[in-house]
């Protein structure tokens, strides 16, 4: 049976291939060392030719070709090189988007209202308007503006005017003009880098250190035993005590609680799952205390886990009130139902590009693509199939493979190593042997392939992991 990336990637490698002793080998070496001189490369992995790269595979500055389940931090959804995408990126649409970038909120061109409304094609269930914005902390900042915005408007009278005491006093940041107000996030959580979107971050300290910080409480997130099937009752009551923790912030946090945010998984905390009692549980909580709930699927949306957003697989009734997104997308923002949640005055939620169209016109094709190609029920096919596999791994090396976990969720597994320096040689040797992968959290690997990856690509790599491991 022909997939998706036979047809559309027909020069796609058959293998990885590595033809240095390391990665970076030494182009590769040389050509980060040049370009330390203009731009911190301390966190480089190796250098990408991207010319060069094909569908599932990334071609490094020396020529190395591995098979990619990491895909730029979960952010390619559509292989490399994909020749819908290109046909989009040079059509007279996105010219006039590169070269006269509009600044949306004041000059919108003609074409804006299709655009967007490309996006609103596949806009979460219950989503109604988004607003968009320019990369996933930026996104989540939004939200958490518009929640602010809309708590006092409500409590103000939605039309009504600001006092004088609120406009003096915002301009000396104090209240009433800026109230003391909160957003309660998750410990583990990771929501970005930003100023307020690193106060609700919660993964590393490395993430939040010497920074100004708002004073904002903090949720257990469920931490669940593996396998599922065998730890059902005490994985029910995790969630009881999770939730308990949320309420018990809620009644006794000194200001009010405007919102929680929370991941679908967790993902950079370490690929912490929940499921729907938990998440409906979290909704019932902000709709008894008059709290919004933001969704982060910064990193899970898009069809990562087998279905477009994460969170409908839970059925969360009413459905949240924001839904945040970046990364697979290309572009960034967050969906809302509410017309409220739109600012009462113009300017308040704003700034001189409110997104950026270029990016938009590709996240409108991407999700067009998926769907027009059926890309998600195939995924979720793979990944059955992938976690299969891992699992007689995992049986294979219990004392080095544990807590596998993401099954019925696309290719958006993990799993957990030992230590963080079995983990650290684990990946490194996974490279050179031709395998492009990521870590999470402590001790956790994740996966996070691209929508096009398909049964011959797990026939690839696992063979690679089991003799990785053999070796480790």
């Amino acid at each position: 049976m022909s997939t998706y990336a036979d047809k559309y990637f027909p020069g796609e490698p058959d293998a990885p291939k590595v033809v240095t002793k390391t990665i970076p080998g030494p182009k590769g070496a040389a050509a980060i060392k040049s370009l330390s001189e203009v731009f911190d490369t301390r966190c480089l992995t190796f250098l990408a030719d991207y010319s060069k790269s094909c569908g599932n595979f990334i071609v490094d500055a020396d020529g190395n070709v591995l098979l990619d389940a990491y895909c730029q931090i979960a952010s390619i959804a559509m292989g490399y090189n994909n020749p819908n995408l290109i046909k989009v990126a040079k059509s007279e649409k996105m010219l006039r988007a590169l070269v006269d970038r509009p600044a949306l909120g004041n000059f919108a061109g003609v074409d804006y209202e299709e655009i967007q409304r490309d996006i609103l094609k596949y806009a979460p269930k219950g989503q109604k308007y988004v607003w968009n914005g320019l990369s996933g902390a930026d996104a989540n900042e939004l939200a958490m503006k518009a929640v602010f915005m809309n708590y006092q408007s409500t409590r103000r009278g939605y039309d009504k005017p600001f006092t004088a005491e609120e406009k003096k006093s915002c301009m000396q940041n104090l209240p009433p003009g800026n109230p003391e107000l909160a957003v309660l996030s998750f410990k583990r959580c990771f929501h970005g880098r930003l100023f307020a979107t690193a106060s609700l971050t919660r993964s590393k300290p490395l993430h939040k250190m010497d920074m100004p910080a708002f004073h904002w409480p903090t949720g257990e997130f469920p931490s669940y035993k593996y396998p599922l099937p065998e730890n059902v009752e005490y994985n029910k009551k995790e969630d009881e005590r999770c939730l308990k923790t949320v309420e018990d912030q809620f009644k006794n946090w000194h200001c009010p609680i405007a919102a929680v945010i929370v991941e679908p998984i967790q993902s950079e905390g370490g690929d912490n799952h929940a499921d729907a009692a938990f998440f409906q549980g979290l909704r019932d909580i902000t709709l008894k205390y008059g709290a919004k709930l933001i969704i982060d699927e910064v990193q899970t949306g898009c069809g990562g886990t087998g279905i477009m957003w994460a969170h409908e697989r839970y059925n969360i009734t009413p459905p949240p009130d924001l839904v945040t997104f970046s990364k697979k997308m290309q572009s960034s923002g967050y969906f809302f139902h509410d017309p409220e949640m739109v600012p009462n005055l113009p300017y308040r939620q704003f700034n001189t590009w409110c997104g950026d169209p270029k990016n938009i016109i590709m996240a409108g094709a991407i999700m067009k693509e998926i769907n027009e190609h059926g890309l998600l029920p195939a995924l979720r096919e793979t990944g059955l199939y992938f976690y299969s596999k891992l699992e007689e791994l995992q049986n294979k090396y219990p004392q080095i493979l544990s807590n596998l976990r993401g099954k019925g969720k696309g290719c958006f597994l993990a799993f957990d190593m030992p230590t963080p320096e079995k983990r650290a040689k684990f990946l490194s040797d996974m490279r050179l042997n031709g395998v492009n992968m990521g870590d999470c959290g402590q001790l956790g690997v994740r996966l996070r392939p691209g929508l096009t990856f398909n049964k011959k690509h797990v026939d690839i790599f696992i063979p690679i992991m089991d003799r990785v491991l053999s070796n480790l």
